[in-house]
């Protein structure tokens, strides 16, 4: 039997990923009613699955996306400040050798070909230069430090790499933990009023008297709900045309790509703490980045992916693709027998007709349709590091059709747990130990990075591990499993390991199993209740 919310909703809004939660964040905090519906875990697709990086996206600069790139920079520190616990800045160092050559066709190689035709097939040092430059001054840089020369014959950062290599550009991004952002911008649309609903499947939606009715479907209940909302915002991702054409059924000329991208990690590859940006012969990047204190980070790749119903995986093919081309960097050649995890996600890029998966815009498209009454809002594209402006974008589309909307409001305002000064990790990191004597440095390390200043409402009051719970491996406890189902909408234990924190690194099959089996029992304890 379905039943019907008597509530009506300002917005409803499709999709559980940084476009989702930002833009449910921001809808609610300005008095919006707002139901979110994600058919699976927050972040477990395309947002759980990028390299990580806030970063203003130095290559697209030879594709003069100017207004990408400066909006990305800007955010860089917006967001740094915002969530200092789990975002924080990184160095990366770019080695050049003059007889690089590469097969690139981007608008700036086509412009450097005519006009120089003996550049043909080059990134000349005064073209990198030139860009980071830009780099550095395009987003009003306040915290982050610029751009220096480095001599890798003498600098720590030329030792793992071949001899052939003797001058580096090093500039500056920050990392971010991707999916913990998209839980953190779900949580504090819940306190702000939102009503968050995890593996809920939108079923259908249609127009009904100016408003749209939709169908829900409880996915562990298998329980339907009418929801009706005055607006529809489809953030789908990988699945925002398929929602277009099966779901709501609107015709639309706007068409999405779906670009899929490949990261391998490895055993840890060099002892320092900066990052490699990697040009390849064949016009493309990857990167190299310290991961989880033990491990390397090498990605991405760029394939077209068909089928978004299709799980991503990092094939063979791709593998031996990162490996070989971080093998023309290192000195010691990189394998497959280096690699202990790989993950892939699908960029829903929006379809501008590019040749190429890589030459494929990243920038954002918003199009509303509000032919036949209650409006629809698609997302195409974007990427993470625009995310927050991407939802005050979407929020202007929305106050076109909701009167005396108040304006931006997010910028500056801290996500939960990280309402502490930018270089304040290590501060609260002792202050941690010392009223919780029982954690090990890399323990109260985990969790403030993970919670920031909630790490001791996790810990609560807790005089010795033992008042923590059971210990699943690797610091993880009954305790913090409690606070991740109450409060971060975990369910499972892929939910907790590989999304909320990456221990599934570290931690067994039996000890993975274990925790499934743990958070199962507990989840029918509170449905008996």
């Amino acid at each position: 039997m379905q039943a019907t919310d008597d509530q009506i909703s300002d917005l409803f809004i499709i999709g559980g990923g940084i476009n989702g939660c930002g833009i449910a964040r921001d809808a609610a905090g300005r008095g919006l009613s707002v139901t979110l519906a994600e058919m699976n875990d927050l972040a477990s697709a395309t947002s759980s699955a990028s390299t990580k990086l806030f970063h203003g996206g130095l290559r697209y600069l030879e594709y003069f996306e100017i207004r990408l790139v400066r909006e990305a920079l800007i955010e860089r520190e917006t967001l740094l400040r915002a969530m200092p616990h789990i975002s924080w800045p990184m160095r990366f160092v770019l080695p050049y050798h003059k007889d690089m050559r590469f097969d690139s066709e981007t608008p700036t190689s086509k412009l450097l070909s005519t006009v120089m035709p003996w550049m043909r097939g080059r990134r000349p040092a005064w073209l990198i230069r030139l860009g980071l430059f830009m780099y550095d001054n395009l987003g009003g840089r306040k915290i982050l430090p610029g751009t220096k020369s480095l001599d890798l014959r003498s600098a720590p950062e030329g030792g793992p790499l071949q001899g052939k290599f003797e001058t580096a550009y090093e500039y500056s991004d920050c990392w971010i933990e991707d999916a913990r952002l998209v839980v953190l911008n779900a949580r504090d649309a819940e306190s702000r009023g939102a009503r968050i609903m995890v593996r809920t499947e939108v079923v259908s939606a249609e127009r009904v008297d100016e408003l749209w009715h939709v169908t829900i479907r409880d996915r562990a209940t298998g329980e339907s709900q009418l929801i009706r909302a005055r607006m529809l915002i489809n953030a789908g991702g990988p699945w925002v045309g398929d929602i277009i054409q099966t779901k709501i059924r609107v015709n639309s000329r706007e068409g999405v790509r779906l670009v899929r991208g490949s990261h391998i990690v490895t055993k840890k590859l060099y002892d320092h703490d900066k990052c490699y940006f990697f040009q390849g012969e064949d016009g493309r990047i990857i990167f190299a980045i310290p991961y989880e204190q033990d491990f390397t980070l090498i990605g991405t790749t760029d394939q077209d992916h068909s089928d978004p119903s299709e799980p991503p995986v990092c094939t063979e093919a791709e593998q031996t693709y990162l490996c070989e081309f971080a093998t023309k960097y290192f000195k010691k050649p990189v394998t497959q027998d280096d690699i202990v995890w790989t993950y892939s996600g699908v960029r829903p890029l929006y379809d501008d007709g590019a040749s190429s998966a890589t030459a494929a815009t990243r920038d954002y498209t918003l199009k509303v349709d509000a032919q036949g009454g209650a409006p629809v809002l698609n997302v195409f594209g974007g990427k993470i590091t625009t995310y927050r402006r991407l939802a005050e974008s979407a929020l202007e589309k929305v106050a076109e059709h909701f009167p005396n909307l108040p304006g931006p409001w997010t910028a500056g305002v801290a996500l939960p747990g990280g309402d502490f000064p930018v270089d304040g990790v290590q501060d609260l990191k002792q202050v941690l130990i010392r009223d919780y004597p029982f954690l090990t440095e890399k323990w109260a390390a985990r969790l403030i990075r993970a919670y920031g200043t909630e790490a001791r409402v996790v810990l609560g009051e807790a005089k010795d591990v033992a008042d923590l719970g059971e210990d699943f491996g690797a610091t993880l406890t009954a305790r913090e499993l409690e606070w991740l189902m109450d409060k971060e909408y975990a369910r499972s234990a892929e939910d907790v390991v590989w999304r909320r924190n990456k221990l599934g690194l570290r931690l067994s099959a039996e000890q993975i199993a274990r925790i499934d089996q743990w958070m199962s029992e507990r989840l029918k304890t509170d449905d008996a209740a």
